[in-house]
C-alpha cells in the first residue's frame, strides 16, 4: 500500500455572493475585463467576492487524524471539496497523495433504480475499486449495513437510514491510503452509530493520514491525534483535540451572550483545583466564580450553573444560587464556592454560569464556561456515573432426599 499523506499549504478561496452578472450591461464590461485586462490579478477580492478560506495550512502525515472544527459557514466544507479536487484553490496548493476514501455525503451516488446489490458494485467502482476488490470485500459491506433481507431491493424503497448505512458501510471498506470523513459519525439510530465509530476508529489506527470534519466534539477528542479551530475561514487556533474543543466552546458561550458592562451582575471568571481539564469519574472538585455588582439589581436575578454534554448540548445537572437560599450581595465583589462530584461517564463536558431570572425562568446572559473531559471508564457505559457494586452469592442446591454421607 502506498503511503498517503496530506498537504496544505497557504491555501486561499474566494466565491461571489448572488448572481454572477444579471445584465448585460454588467456582463460585457467583465468579458472585456478578463480579455484585456492586462494581467490582472484574480487573487484580489472584487464587488461581491469574498474569501471562504484564508490561508490555512496543514499536513497529515500516515498514523495521524486532524479534526476539523468550527461554527456553521467556517470553511470546513470548503476545505473538503479542495482535498477532493472538487475545487481548484485561488492561491497557495493542497495535493493528497495516495488512494483516497471519501466518507462525504456517502449515499448521494446512489442510483435510485438499481439495487442494494448493484449499487455496491457501482460505488465501488466510482470509488476506484476493482470488480474483483469488490466481490471480496461484498459480504462484509452487506454484513456490516444489516441489509441482507433488502440487499436485492431497489433503492428508491430504501429510508433515508438504509441509505445512509449502506453507504456508509462501501465506504468504510474502501482499504485507502487517504481517509477523508465528512459528518458521517451520525448515520442510522444510536447502535449503528457506535458501530460507524468503532469501524472509523479501527481505519484511524491503520497507520493511515485521516481528515475528519464533525460537529460531534467528543468524536473528534476521541478519534483525532490534532485539530484545527476555524472561523470566518482562518484557522483561529490549531492544537490538541482538547485545546481546540475548549476554544471552540468558550468561543460559543461568548456568543451566547456575557452581558454589557452596563448589566447589573456581572461574571467574571470561572476557574477550578482540579488542575487541568482531565476528571477522574467521582473525583470531587471545587469551582469558584468570581463576580461583582455594579448597579441595583432585581431581586430576582440570580446565578445559575449547569453541566451539559458537550456532544449532544443536553442539560445534565442544573441548580440556581436562590434555590439555595443564597442571595447576592446588593453591591460590590463576590465569590461563590461550589463543590461537584464528577459522577459522569466518559466524555466532553461543559460547565456553565449564568444569570438566571427567577421570576421569568429564562437565562439572561452567559458568564463564563469550564470545559472538562472524562475519560471512558471500562467498568460501565453510560452518562451517570451511579457507583454501582455487584455481588455473587452462590448457592448450593441440596439433592432430593438430602445430601449423599460422606
Amino acid at each position: 500500500m502506498a503511503r498517503g499523506r496530506v498537504v496544505f499549504d497557504g491555501v486561499w478561496k474566494k466565491f461571489r455572493r448572488g448572481e454572477l452578472h444579471d445584465s448585460l450591461r454588467d456582463l460585457l464590461p467583465a468579458i472585456t475585463g478578463r480579455v484585456f485586462g492586462g494581467g490582472k490579478r484574480t487573487d484580489q477580492l472584487e464587488g461581491s467576492e469574498f474569501w471562504a478560506v484564508r490561508d490555512v495550512s496543514f499536513t497529515v502525515e500516515p498514523g495521524e487524524a486532524l479534526g476539523i472544527i468550527g461554527p456553521n459557514g467556517a470553511g470546513k466544507s470548503t476545505i473538503l471539496k479542495l482535498l477532493t479536487r472538487i475545487m481548484r484553490p485561488t492561491r497557495g496548493s493542497c495535493g493528497v497523495t495516495g488512494r483516497v476514501g471519501s466518507m462525504i455525503e456517502i449515499a448521494a451516488g446512489f442510483h435510485p433504480d438499481l439495487t442494494g446489490r448493484e449499487n455496491v458494485f457501482l460505488q465501488g467502482s466510482i470509488m476506484g475499486m476493482t470488480r474483483q476488490e469488490i466481490t471480496g470485500r461484498f459480504d462484509r459491506i452487506v454484513e456490516f449495513s444489516e441489509l441482507h433481507d433488502f440487499i436485492d431491493t431497489p433503492v428508491k424503497r430504501y429510508s433515508s437510514g438504509m441509505n445512509a448505512r449502506l453507504g456508509f458501510a462501501i465506504a468504510a471498506h474502501l482499504a485507502p491510503d487517504v481517509l477523508i470523513i465528512d459528518e458521517v459519525l451520525a448515520v442510522g439510530d444510536l447502535r449503528f452509530q457506535r458501530k460507524a465509530f468503532d469501524r472509523i476508529g479501527e481505519i484511524a489506527r491503520q497507520d493511515i493520514p485521516v481528515v475528519i470534519v464533525s460537529h460531534q466534539l467528543d468524536r473528534i477528542a476521541a478519534l483525532c491525534t490534532k485539530a484545527i479551530l476555524l472561523n470566518a475561514g482562518e484557522v483561529e487556533h490549531r492544537g490538541t483535540p482538547e485545546e481546540c474543543v475548549a476554544a471552540y466552546v468558550s468561543a460559543s458561550s461568548d456568543v451566547m451572550g456575557s452581558g454589557g458592562e452596563d448589566e447589573a451582575v456581572q461574571l467574571d471568571r470561572l476557574t477550578t483545583e482540579a488542575g487541568g481539564p482531565m476528571m477522574r469519574p467521582g473525583q470531587r472538585i471545587r469551582v469558584r466564580l468570581d463576580g461583582h455588582v455594579r448597579a441595583p439589581r432585581s431581586p430576582s436575578h440570580t446565578i445559575s450553573f449547569r453541566v451539559r454534554s458537550v456532544q449532544k448540548g443536553q442539560t445534565l445537572f442544573a441548580f440556581n444560587l436562590e434555590a439555595e437560599d443564597i442571595a447576592l450581595p446588593e453591591s460590590g465583589a463576590f465569590e461563590v464556592d461550589v463543590d461537584l462530584t464528577i459522577n459522569l461517564g466518559g466524555g466532553l463536558y461543559s460547565l456553565e454560569t449564568s444569570v438566571f431570572d427567577v421570576a421569568e425562568r429564562r437565562h439572561l446572559y452567559y458568564g463564563p464556561t469550564l470545559l472538562f473531559q472524562v475519560p471512558v471508564d471500562p467498568g460501565f457505559f453510560g452518562v451517570v456515573n451511579m457507583e454501582h457494586e455487584a455481588r455473587l452469592t452462590a448457592r448450593v442446591t441440596a439433592e432430593r432426599g438430602g445430601p449423599k454421607p460422606g
